[in-house]
């Protein structure tokens, strides 16, 4: 994703009405799926004592009534795969 156009954040609603915003860092086709990646925005009014874990976030596009939508992965193994992925995808990135 080019850097030039600045970050993309999207803001994502859970199951239970939680609403979190996201960065969107990448997105790759793989095993026939759209995958994107996505880091969790920083507040700016959040207190400096706040711990949170900020990991990567995978998500896959799905087909939901004729619309794409979000998704989470459906096993532990998809998401390794799909995490090794992009990691390759990063360092060769990184290589150029």
């Amino acid at each position: 994703m080019s850097e030039e156009y600045g970050a993309n954040f999207i803001t994502v609603t859970d199951d239970d009405g939680n609403e979190f915003e996201l960065e969107h860092l990448d997105t790759i086709e793989f095993n026939g799926n759209t995958y994107l990646a996505f880091f969790p925005a920083v507040s700016e009014d959040a207190e400096e004592d706040e711990e949170e874990e900020l990991g990567l976030i995978l998500m896959k596009v799905i087909k939901e009534n004729g619309e794409e939508i979000l998704s989470t992965l459906d096993s532990e193994e998809e998401t390794e795969a799909v995490y090794t992925e992009f990691m390759k995808t990063l360092f060769e990135d990184e290589e150029e």
